[in-house]
């Protein structure tokens, strides 16, 4: 049984969407970090926190020692900063304006761990260029509402895909989910999806 620890609708929509089949848990996660700490660890700790709140949750619900529990955390680098999910839209604002016609990273921890302790955890890392943005371009979006909820003030996958110019890596890496590396790393923990890899 796969589980995933997340209330993320994007990592629910884009597991159904490559073909598993799986459970949810909302993790209770800190999800704050010490600054100084490389942005690397802080999504593969922010990750493994999710995964072990999703096993302690997972069998407080009765799941086995075998079942697999899933989460993950996704952050966008810019020039050495973190930025994370803005907590107003004159944050995200801000955010958008920053990311304006330069380079940026998105790197996604995922941790896979069983209730009997066995985990893994990696970081999946894609480069996304931005289109110089308008202010108003940026004002429509951030009106919109769809930037509260996501690291860097965006979302590829929506309206703000007409921001990228070019993306270096996964396109699911930065909706939230690195599915081709996931995919991969689940065959090997034995859970397998309904879709032929090939379609990937």
């Amino acid at each position: 049984m796969l589980v995933l620890a997340s209330s993320s609708p994007r990592r629910v929509a884009l597991l159904k969407e490559w073909g598993y089949a799986f459970r949810i848990v909302e993790p209770a996660a800190d999800e704050t970090w010490k600054d100084g700490l490389p942005e690397k660890e802080i999504v593969r700790r922010l990750a493994e926190r999710k995964a072990l709140s999703g096993v302690e949750k997972w069998r407080e619900a009765g799941g086995g020692q075998e079942d697999i529990v899933l989460a993950a955390d996704t952050v966008v680098v810019l020039d050495g900063t973190v930025l994370g999910k803005p907590g107003s839209r004159e944050e995200a604002a801000a955010m958008l304006t920053r990311l304006s016609g330069r380079v940026h990273d998105v790197l996604t921890g995922i941790a896979i761990c069983r209730l009997c302790g066995e985990k893994e955890i990696a970081v999946v890392e894609s480069r996304v260029h931005f289109k110089k943005l308008t202010q108003e371009m940026i004002a429509a979006y951030v009106r919109s509402g769809d930037s509260l909820d996501k690291a860097g003030a965006y979302g590829i996958q929506g309206e703000a895909g007409k921001f990228v110019a070019r993306l270096d890596g996964s396109l699911t890496n930065v909706i939230g989910l690195p599915m081709e590396f996931l995919q991969q790393r689940l065959n090997v923990w034995g859970i397998a999806s309904k879709k032929d890899p090939g379609m990937g």
